[in-house]
């Protein structure tokens, strides 16, 4: 039996489902702890109802329906991140892993009963179309979304290349709903970007799946030249565990990279880099913000706790439990929630996320804002390890890159021309945006 491990984002369901990492499992623990007879009561009872359904229900239901819908709603309700994948959805998430599917190329949860969006992939359908983060859709071609599980959702949205499906969007700052009309397409992930910026190099990841630890090392090799690098991972919703690992171990020459912590002491996994910096020791500035999550929340935190770069922007979203995919023979899998992810210093990024050394906010009108709620926001969420919960933060990114503060500030970081004291991390002021759209100072 095999076992694969999450490192998607924030419990999202996207039409490009997030991305796995293949383990090998023991067995399972389910005899540990004998059963009472109280447990074998509540199953009878369950047994008792599902006949009921079936025999006085108006309409004849369908078996297989109440059992997958019964299944659902027990991981369900453990947290947001656990739930059930039919045969169907198990065969899609796998071949999703490749970096290439159908669909709208959005990253959506569910809220209130309907689909919220938290991250539109770059140059895909929904992106082009205007899709933004927070968005809620309530309708698709008409039909509403309300009474549809979060799968029953995406499904809907999933069809052939080149048929358009008409969605209808709540936006916070509009005082209507309205339609928006996105022509399916396949979507491709390329998953790293890169150029030249003023003298930096630029490495914008925007999902982590099979190809992204390839595409950082081939941009590090062409901008072989450069001083230094800033790594964007804004809005990043997570992916691969693997690669997160890989990516981080690109920038260490030696140490952890992050570690797991179940319910059982022995379940805990660490992680750990292998000897050779790729980037040679050049100055690593990573930006984050609140649609950052989970793999993103590793590598942050990877390269914080190590000192090999400085983290720059607004609180990361703080996904940190680790989903596990457990395969059901040919009933497809369950995706549980098993353990909780761990930085190399030994902070749980859980319902915290991780806190930039530099806070920089966007200029940015309050009304036109994009703030997620953060994992601390999500109803039914795993707790961490205290009471110290964070909320979510920004994820605004303007789209010209010369109103990008947190950039700016980055290469200006990169080049010199700013400066951050390691041993004294308070003594290096955030950021605010001037009248003129400059940056200032401000103490912390």
């Amino acid at each position: 039996m095999h076992r694969t491990v999450i490192a998607g984002a924030a419990g999202l369901v996207s039409l490009a489902l997030v991305g796995v990492f293949a383990l090998d499992a023991g067995p399972s623990r389910g005899g540990a702890e004998a059963a009472s007879s109280e447990t074998y009561r509540q199953l009878d009872l369950f047994g008792d109802v599902f006949e009921r359904v079936r025999a006085d229900y108006v309409e004849e239901p369908v078996d297989s329906e109440l059992i997958d819908n019964a299944i659902n709603g027990m991981l369900t309700s453990l947290d947001p991140h656990s739930s059930y994948l039919n045969p169907k959805t198990f065969r899609d998430m796998q071949v999703q892993t490749r970096g290439e599917f159908g669909g709208l190329g959005i990253e959506v949860t569910m809220e209130e009963g309907f689909v919220k969006v938290v991250a539109p992939i770059d140059d895909t359908p929904a992106d082009k179309a205007g899709l933004q983060a927070n968005d809620l859709i309530t309708h698709l071609d008409g039909d509403p979304v309300l009474g549809l599980t979060l799968s029953e959702a995406v499904e809907k949205m999933r069809g052939p290349v080149n048929a358009p499906i008409t969605v209808t969007v709540v936006r916070e700052g509009k005082t209507e709903a309205f339609d928006v009309t996105i022509v399916r397409d396949i979507i491709r992930i390329k998953s790293v970007r890169y150029k030249r910026d003023n003298g930096v190099g630029y490495i914008r990841i925007t999902t982590f799946n099979e190809q992204t630890a390839d595409g950082v090392r081939a941009a590090l090799k062409d901008m072989a030249d450069v001083p230094g690098y800033v790594l964007d991972l804004r809005n990043n919703p997570g992916g691969l565990l693997d690669q997160a690992i890989e990516v981080s171990d690109i920038f260490l020459e030696q140490g952890e990279v992050v570690s797991t912590r179940g319910r059982y002491p022995e379940d805990t996994q660490r992680y750990n880099s292998r000897p050779g910096d790729l980037a040679n020791g050049k100055p690593v500035v990573v930006l984050v913000n609140g649609g950052s999550a989970s793999a993103s929340e590793i590598v942050a935190g990877a390269l914080q706790d190590h000192k090999r770069g400085v983290v720059i922007g607004t609180r990361s979203f703080g996904k940190g439990s680790v989903q596990t995919i457990i395969p059901l023979g040919s009933d497809g899998a369950i995706r549980l929630t098993t353990a909780r992810y761990y930085t190399p210093a030994g902070r749980s990024i859980q319902a915290k996320g991780i806190a930039p050394d530099v806070k920089v906010e966007q200029n940015v009108e309050e009304d036109k804002d994009i703030r997620t709620t953060g994992e601390a926001g999500l109803a039914g969420h795993l707790a961490g390890d205290d009471d110290d919960e964070k909320g979510g933060s920004s994820a605004y990114v303007p789209e010209d890159p010369k109103d990008d503060l947190q950039l700016i500030y980055g290469r200006d970081l990169v080049l010199g021309k700013r400066s951050f004291d390691r041993n004294n991390p308070a003594a290096t002021p955030t950021a605010k945006a001037g009248t003129s759209g400059a940056m200032e100072p401000i103490p912390n």
